[in-house]
């Protein structure tokens, strides 16, 4: 199971688990808070009602018909009272009054008159100077018929003469309980989908997090270029410093390692052809021959500086993350510049140079850099060119990319080499020349475009009739 999955899971169990209990207790907190409310109103109006019968009950009137008919028209009346969304349309109170033996001297609904109630709780009570309530079901295996009844004294001074009690259904409660159960479903079903959305937010923001993690972890492993992931909160940025250090500082033994034994490797050659014209130039040479080893001496001498600038520069394009600079870099000024400082090689070969490059074509990046990657794929392709040949430099818009080109005509590339074009130190022998160069260019083209986002390939150009004709070098970077 995926780590976002747990979080996830782990997340919406332990919300889940409290948004259960918290509404199965206000669930059942809610009945018998309604329920209390109502009792609390009930004491008031009986014990309004105990103070307003007062007279009657003393001078024995009260059955005399005056209150029952007020009772009556009470009952007739029609409220027409909204309550919140619910709507009142009938009055539903029950009141009895029993004398001082708990004898029903009075009752609203005509049902227990003369009846003795003594011992029901509200009367009961009330008649001793307690609070006295009650709550009776009319069918017993139905909660909703229940009737809640509460009582308060008539008085005469501080003797107690009489217990006046009002009953009140609670039916006529419930449908505010049933909408408050409703609302309260509906609130809970609200907040059960925010917290799900809340944590699937969470969860796939930390998987997301690690999992660039690890994919930079990987990349370095695999030795792979990556920029350390800066999301995910201070914990996840702090691993990610520390993976990065530790990647420099892996890196950094490898790449001296494996440049020293490169180099060395590569430093053999001309050294010992240095060495071995130097220990003949000791001797008595004719002029001729002199002049020949010296001539071999400078020219491997220069093939050495090159290949220490080349590697230095590719060294340093290697160490970096990031470009230093964006810049737009328009695309022909720049190939202009770089074919006018290589005039003399393209006159001795006399080459056609075709400059194809749209007025309006730039690219987003470090100057020098571009500047430095489109000269060595004119250098190998002036290189790889025959006399009288012809070298075409041209790009197009690609999305928001423009690819530069620079084909050539001359033989293709073997099948054998393609795929180790861009290796560091892989060179093809020159047509011209026969000889091979520091093998660093394609390279350092290959950094330089992968640092700016962009891709370089190379093919061979074939014609219309399917033989190859050429090379073609493209190289992708983004567009201003």
């Amino acid at each position: 199971m995926h780590l976002g999955l747990k979080l996830f899971l782990g997340y919406f169990l332990i919300v889940g688990i409290g948004m259960y209990f918290s509404l199965n207790i206000l669930g059942n907190e809610l009945k018998p808070a309604f329920r209390q409310s109502a009792e609390e109103t009930l004491i008031d109006t009986a014990n309004l009602l105990a103070v307003l019968v007062r007279d009657d009950v003393l001078n024995g009137s009260i059955a005399d018909g005056r209150f029952q008919a007020r009772l009556a028209e009470y009952a007739r009346r029609v409220p027409n009272a909204r309550v919140w969304d619910i709507v009142k349309n009938s009055l539903d109170h029950r009141i009895y009054i029993t004398d001082e033996r708990g004898i029903v001297i009075f009752d609203s609904f005509n049902l227990d008159l003369g009846r003795d109630f003594s011992r029901w709780n509200d009367v009961y009570l009330t008649l001793r100077g307690q609070y006295g309530a009650r709550t009776t079901r009319v069918d017993l295996n139905d909660e909703r018929t229940s009737v809640m009844y509460v009582a308060a004294p008539v008085r005469d001074g501080e003797r107690i003469i009489g217990a006046l009690t009002v009953g009140k259904p609670s039916s006529s409660v419930q449908p505010y309980i049933d909408r408050a159960e409703i609302k309260l479903r509906r609130v809970g079903a609200v907040l059960v989908a925010a917290s799900l959305a809340v944590g699937l937010v969470f969860s796939w923001s930390l998987a997301y997090s690690i999992s660039r993690l690890a994919a930079y972890a990987r990349a370095a492993a695999e030795g792979r270029r990556g920029i350390a992931p800066k999301s995910g909160g201070p914990e996840l940025r702090a691993l990610a410093e520390a993976v990065e250090t530790m990647r420099d500082r892996l890196e950094g033994r490898d790449y001296v390692e494996r440049y020293v034994h490169t180099l060395t490797h590569e430093m053999k050659s001309p050294l010992a052809a240095i060495a071995g014209a130097a220990e003949l130039l000791q001797g008595e040479l004719p002029a001729l021959q002199r002049e020949r080893f010296a001539v071999l001496v400078a020219g491997e001498a220069e093939r050495l500086q090159q290949l220490v600038e080349r590697l230095l520069a590719l060294a340093t394009v290697e160490q970096r993350r990031e470009l230093h600079e964006r810049r737009p870099v328009a695309l022909k000024p720049v190939a202009e510049e770089l074919l006018a400082s290589r005039a003399p090689a393209i006159a001795r070969k006399v080459l056609r140079i075709d400059n194809a490059l749209p007025g309006d074509a730039a690219v987003l990046g470090e100057p020098f850099l571009i500047a430095q990657a489109i000269g060595n794929l004119l250098d190998n392709a002036l290189d790889f060119t025959p006399v009288q040949g012809v070298v075409t430099v041209g790009a197009e818009r690609v999305g928001n990319a423009w690819r530069l080109t620079v084909s050539n005509t001359g033989d293709p590339i073997p099948d054998y080499a393609r795929d180790r074009l861009f290796e560091r130190f892989f060179s093809l022998p020159r047509p011209d020349t026969g000889r091979k160069s520091t093998g660093l260019g394609l390279a350092f083209v290959k950094e330089v475009a992968q640092l700016h986002g962009g891709t370089v390939g190379v093919d061979n150009l074939a014609g219309q009739d399917g033989v190859a004709i050429g090379v073609v070098a493209r190289l992708a970077l983004p567009g201003a």
